[in-house]
């Protein structure tokens, strides 16, 4: 089974909810998406929201991966750059799978697609995430194309006494 990407789909109030019980989902099985277990599904929503208004002024794109069911599975946030100097690259964000499609290949489809999406956006030449160590990402990142370009120790506190590394990851789409 595989999933259907849409991206820049209309923002309802089922997808809303979609989301927010992905993010939720994701965050709580300890995926590293801005948030740390146990998370409720209201304290993500101001994130959702200023994802929201981003994507109002055409400053972020949503793309969506439903599955057979047309459940929402899968979803990551593309930014582009208000620089002139960066323009011509984008960020990655908030790049999740459901837990219970782990495992499926569902997060390279989500890449892929992300790549897509990119490579058809006229000027782009490469794509950036950043990721938290401590959970293996910038080998998966890496085993998609990424490359690590930089890392900074200890940037990311989850908890007292547990610093992680943020990692930056670039594709280059030449």
């Amino acid at each position: 089974m595989t999933l259907t990407f849409t991206l820049e789909p209309p923002i309802t109030s089922a997808l809303r909810d979609d989301l927010l019980d992905l993010w939720t989902d994701v965050s709580n099985a300890g995926g590293a998406v801005g948030f740390v277990p146990p998370v409720h599904r209201e304290e993500i929503r101001p994130e959702l929201v200023r994802h929201f208004v981003h994507m109002a002024q055409g400053r972020t794109r949503l793309l969506v991966g439903r599955d057979a069911h047309g459940t929402t599975a899968a979803a990551a946030f593309l930014t582009g750059n208000p620089q002139h100097l960066n323009a011509h690259w984008l960020s990655l964000y908030s790049v999740m799978v459901h837990p219970r499609h782990q495992g499926k290949g569902y997060g390279r489809d989500l890449l892929a697609a992300a790549e897509e999406a990119a490579r058809a956006t006229a000027g782009i030449e490469a794509i950036r995430l950043s990721c938290r160590g401590g959970h293996g990402l910038e080998r998966f990142y890496g085993s998609c194309g990424y490359k690590e370009v930089g890392r900074v120790p200890g940037a990311v506190r989850v908890a007292p006494d547990d610093d992680r590394d943020e990692i930056f990851m670039l594709l280059s789409l030449g």
